[in-house]
């Protein structure tokens, strides 16, 4: 895999995303595939599962690279291929059918199958200031909780306007950097085309949005992180990067007391005042989520509360990079 190539992909896969994002969400809005905006005032209808957009973005590049590489000891790509479609469509199925809370996050472990399949990992994750491990046996076990974790951690966090694609675009962009630096070329290949299809789907999320991801989309992006984080080794930068997403799920899990889906809690975490702020909701009933906890210091406009998240994942990835480059024993 040629360093020159990496930028390549995040030109295609940002290029097939402007395209394929309206198409799919004029196809969606059509066949009445919608949600609502919650958080405005005037609640607008907005296209669903327009992250298929993202699915076909990212994974273009890499299955193309799998076609041509396959066969030269670069497992990675197929397995990353198969990984992003297998999660893509148990989102889309719970965007059109919703899954039951229990059962997503095992259909979400089942992705990270094909790394374990096609051996795209090395079961010697690297830990601070102690160095390569070795976890032979218990490694694959971890990818499939990994895979689950992440996809399901990045679903939960997309519930504002640019959230998701804005954080995860700076997570894969930062992973890409990261990968390049320590030469692990065909990992940033990959990360470099979700990163491209994620800034083409942003263009559209964006406040105010025109379109939603949908779990087809979230799942996606969170499995591939997931994925990228063991075929690349990059296991603690993307616990670090991921953070913010990961106390999210955390809270709003351990608040709740169980596996849910937003559908089902009655109460929201976020009220939205006369002048349309945001604040959090009073309710002791409420899920505890990282905006809840933002606003706990005061209201905010959507604006305001999604600079707010974007500038946690800022920080925590830039506190990723640090870690790998200055920390013993993690590269």
């Amino acid at each position: 895999m040629e360093a020159a190539l990496i930028p390549l992909a995040a030109l295609l896969s940002f290029a097939i995303g402007v395209v394929a994002t309206p198409l799919i969400a004029s196809h969606n809005r059509g066949r009445g595939i919608v949600g609502v905006d919650v958080h405005k005032p005037h609640r607008p209808v907005i296209p669903e599962a327009c992250g298929l957009a993202i699915v076909s973005a990212a994974v273009s590049p890499i299955a193309a690279a799998a076609l041509i590489y396959g066969g030269m000891g670069y497992p990675e790509y197929a397995a990353l291929t198969l990984l992003g479609l297998t999660a893509g469509l148990v989102g889309l199925w719970d965007d059109l059918k919703p899954l039951n809370p229990k059962v997503k996050p095992l259909l979400t472990a089942l992705a990270g199958l094909p790394i374990l399949l096609l051996h795209a990992y090395t079961p010697r994750p690297m830990l601070p200031f102690i160095g390569a491990t070795r976890l032979t046996l218990v490694y694959p076990l971890l990818v499939l909780v990994g895979v689950a974790v992440t996809a399901n951690a990045v679903n939960m966090m997309d519930v504002f306007n640019g959230v998701m694609p804005g954080t995860c675009g700076i997570i894969a962009a930062s992973a890409t950097i990261t990968l390049m630096i320590m030469g692990r070329w065909s990992s940033a290949y990959a990360s470099a085309a979700l990163a491209g299809a994620l800034a083409a789907f942003y263009i559209y999320n964006r406040y105010p949005a025109r379109v939603f991801a949908g779990d087809s989309g979230s799942l996606f992006v969170g499995a591939m992180l997931g994925g990228l984080a063991v075929t690349g080794r990059l296991e603690v930068f993307m616990v670090v990067a991921l953070m913010p997403h990961i106390m999210n799920a955390f809270y709003s899990l351990s608040s709740i007391g169980r596996l849910y889906e937003r559908r089902e809690v009655s109460s929201r975490p976020i009220r939205i005042l006369k002048d349309h702020r945001l604040d959090a909701s009073p309710d002791e009933g409420a899920p505890l989520t990282l905006a809840r906890i933002i606003l706990v210091h005061g209201p905010l406009d959507e604006r305001g509360l999604i600079k707010a998240m974007t500038a946690l994942t800022l920080l925590s990835s830039i506190l990723a990079v640090l870690t790998l480059l200055v920390v013993p024993g993690v590269r």
